[in-house]
């Protein structure tokens, strides 16, 4: 980090102050996924057992965020997207917002390793671990890769809520995971789209900035195409059913017909229109991953009432 952002702004910081430290709006995403993962799982769970341990998911989730913000204050302040951020904004100090992160670390996975059993909270502390130091540490400015490996971050919070109820992983606590891992470069990848210059202003290597937006569309539909296969594959998996099979065939076509748009789309078409379909790609794939998720949820709850008792199971 620039010894900018190792110096104390003074702390007049309020409660809100320190919650935009965590992040809420993935910190949103961590807990419907790691939830839904929670439920879909064939063991059940005690209400007040899972409620807390969902808590504590999400406590480390917000630990994630905390690290991250203090460890990126420097280039949080380059970037329009980010510049008001509490630590580059001068309302939380670099420090506070270090000692946030560890501390919720600890009592998160601690928490969680009494509420609901050590491999849930070991899996935890391997995500905060992963995304504060793997991703954000390493990858984020060391290669344009930096999406790609570190999107397995945020694609373990399934993981950890299948985990809580059955102690362990399975190939549909993998599927989704894939699900979220794939998905992951290409909502990046279009957001770095219509905001190129502040990535290249940051220094941040991410693809737009170092092989091009040509390069980077070529690879979003590439991506697109094998979330399409891992999407429809999950639909055949324990967890799957009729309400995800269609839920996916849907939004997966939606997503691939967006993504040829910004295959055959030039620098030029995107200056155009203000970067209108760059944008309205990446609302989409946050819609994307709620409704498959969300479908999932359904065909579970057919399954509690013995209604997909004929549905294949394959993978």
């Amino acid at each position: 980090m620039s010894d900018a952002t190792a110096n104390d702004y003074g702390d007049d910081s309020q409660f809100e102050d320190y919650f935009a430290l965590l992040k809420p709006r993935v910190m949103s995403l961590v807990v419907f996924t790691a939830a839904v993962g929670l439920l879909v799982a064939p063991v059940g769970v005690n209400p007040v057992i899972g409620f807390a341990s969902i808590l504590f998911i999400a406590l480390g989730a917000g630990a994630s965020g905390a690290l991250n913000m203090w460890w990126d204050a420097d280039i949080d302040a380059i970037m329009k997207r980010t510049v008001k951020r509490p630590v580059p904004d001068g309302r939380v100090t670099p420090k506070n917002a270090m000692i946030v992160g560890l501390w919720l670390s600890v009592i998160a996975v601690g928490m969680l390793a009494l509420t609901a059993n050590w491999f849930a909270a070991a899996l935890l502390a391997f995500t905060i671990f992963f995304y504060a130091v793997i991703y954000t540490m390493w990858l984020k400015r060391w290669t344009p890769q930096n999406i790609v490996i570190g999107g397995a971050a945020g694609a373990f919070p399934p993981m950890v809520g299948w985990a809580v109820a059955t102690g362990g992983v399975s190939v549909e606590s993998v599927a989704m995971f894939m699900l979220i891992f794939i998905w992951t470069p290409p909502h990046f990848w279009a957001l770095s789209l219509f905001m190129n210059d502040d990535y290249t202003k940051a220094g941040v290597p991410m693809l737009t900035v170092t092989h091009g937006t040509r390069v980077t569309r070529n690879n979003i539909l590439g991506y697109t195409v094998v979330l399409f296969v891992v999407a429809i594959a999950t639909a055949f998996t324990g967890i799957g059913g009729p309400i995800y099979l269609a839920t996916a065939l849907i939004l997966n076509v939606m997503f691939l017909m967006g993504a040829v748009k910004l295959w055959k789309r030039t620098d030029a078409d995107a200056d155009g229109d203000e970067y209108g379909a760059e944008r309205k790609f990446f609302r989409l794939s946050l819609v994307y991953l709620f409704a498959s998720f969300a479908a999932l949820l359904g065909d579970a709850a057919l399954r509690k009432f013995d209604l997909l008792n004929a549905w294949p199971v394959v993978i």
